[in-house]
């Protein structure tokens, strides 16, 4: 598997297989470009099927689905999610980077579109970290096959769920996987083509908009409201290991309130990682960003929310100091310094932010971590703020979110959650209705139905 995984690395995730979609109108000169679904595929899906686990049979199956399943050494889909109950439960004993990224991420895998069962499943079967991202390509590939037996059966609703699914599973193969290169790239060129064939299928359809930022360009998907437009529109910004493929959940929330969606790889993010490196000064990107989105006759320009998680809790607000078309902002556990606890971030953490910052050593990267703060930026932010963060967050203190809401000069509303960890994960349905709420009112949404 990692040698196809490599061999599949040498082509990068990019717009030129992607073809033109002209529904959403022809962009002028350095306006975003939308982009349809993918057509030819990366590799045939039955190239990685080592280290399957077996299920005893079920039943008698027929059909293409079954054939799929069988290919993978599963007899039904109820035993592809089959595992141990407790997810966070590793055979023998695993190194320390799966074991942390296990005790940080699982709530987070989970509440966007993981498998609790499959997350128990995988997780057990790893080890070493060095097996992480090929793990996770393998669970991956079950829905990719599924979803591309469904298409082609003319089952679209479904081909489009399986898809998205598989996507977010090869997503979180590459997530902080920047120890081997190759490995992490070939994952995710397989994230991106499965959420791009995915987007035609989806309720709503989404469409891939490309927005141009120096000599290189940002991806992002939008998707509409079935009400009439122009819609309001949220940006949803990433923060250090995620991407917009990880968001599917997060739109459904603002989608359902009246509110076009549009999430977007920024620098060093998802597609944007390889050409762009992670950058302090968010208004650029976002300015970049906002006059795309302006340019779609679908949005309305006046009515522009930002959603950041992470240190995409951080993009927001910077964008938010220095943009006044920002009619409202929500900081989901972002740092108001990111240097400030640099020690205390896991390994994992700190070395995606090297690589992604372009970073020759970890001295380098604490002081590039630095220059992420809002001190003297803070209190330029006037259009409506949100924070919701965790006071059992491990890796940013709320004291930071206190500060935020201390200096942000418009009105604020903090939730702070005694329980909750980082990005409020294990707890989402205590704040995801209630941001999604706060945001359709600022914007003044129509609800869908």
């Amino acid at each position: 598997m990692v040698g196809e995984l490599r061999r599949l690395a040498a082509r990068a995730p990019g717009n030129g297989h992607l073809p033109r979609d002209r529904s959403l109108g022809e962009p002028g000169h350095g306006a975003a470009r939308a982009l349809g679904p993918v057509e030819d595929h990366l590799a045939d899906p039955g190239s990685l099927h080592r280290h399957r686990q077996r299920y005893p049979a079920a039943g008698h199956l027929h059909g293409r689905e079954a054939g799929v399943l069988r290919r993978h050494g599963l007899v039904a889909l109820g035993h592809t999610l089959a595992g141990t109950t407790n997810v966070c439960k590793t055979a023998g004993v695993a190194d320390e980077r799966v074991q942390s990224a296990i005790a940080h991420w699982a709530p987070r895998f989970i509440a966007n579109g993981v498998d609790a069962s499959d997350f128990s499943r995988v997780t057990a079967g790893i080890a070493r970290w060095e097996d992480w991202c090929q793990g996770w390509c393998a669970a991956a590939e079950v829905y990719e096959d599924l979803g591309r037996a469904a298409l082609a059966r003319g089952r679209r609703r479904s081909a489009g769920a399986q898809l998205a699914r598989a996507a977010v599973y090869y997503h979180f193969a590459k997530f902080l996987f920047v120890q081997d290169l190759e490995q992490m790239r070939a994952a995710h060129q397989r994230a991106v083509r499965c959420l791009a064939d995915a987007l035609p299928d989806l309720d709503p359809p989404g469409h891939r908009v490309t927005v141009p930022l120096g000599s290189s360009e940002m991806v992002g998907v939008l998707r509409l409201p079935s009400t009439g437009g122009p819609h309001p529109v949220v940006v949803l910004i990433a923060g250090l290991d995620s991407a917009k493929e990880e968001f599917r959940s997060t739109e459904a929330l603002f989608l359902e309130r009246g509110l076009a969606t549009f999430a977007v790889d920024g620098p060093g993010q998802g597609e944007a990682e390889y050409a762009l490196p992670i950058r302090p000064d968010w208004e650029v990107p976002g300015a970049a960003i906002l006059d795309a989105l302006s340019a779609l006759p679908a949005i309305d320009a006046d009515r522009v929310g930002l959603w950041g998680v992470s240190l995409g809790g951080y993009y927001a607000p910077r964008w938010a100091s220095a943009d006044d078309r920002v009619r409202a902002c929500i900081a989901l556990a972002g740092p108001y310094d990111f240097g400030e606890g640099w020690d205390r971030l896991p390994a994992l953490t700190r070395e995606a932010f090297r690589v992604r910052a372009r970073c020759a050593s970890d001295a380098e990267a604490a002081r590039r971590a630095g220059e992420l703060t809002l001190a003297g930026r803070a209190d330029r932010i006037r259009a409506p703020l949100q924070i919701v963060f965790g006071k059992q967050d491990r890796l940013i203190p709320w004291a930071q979110a206190a500060r935020l809401a201390r200096e942000a000069s418009g009105p604020v509303d903090l939730l702070l959650f005694e329980d909750g960890n980082h990005v409020c994960t294990n707890i989402s349905w205590h704040h995801r209705l209630r941001s999604a709420d706060w945001m359709a009112e600022q914007l003044r949404a129509r609800p869908h139905g």
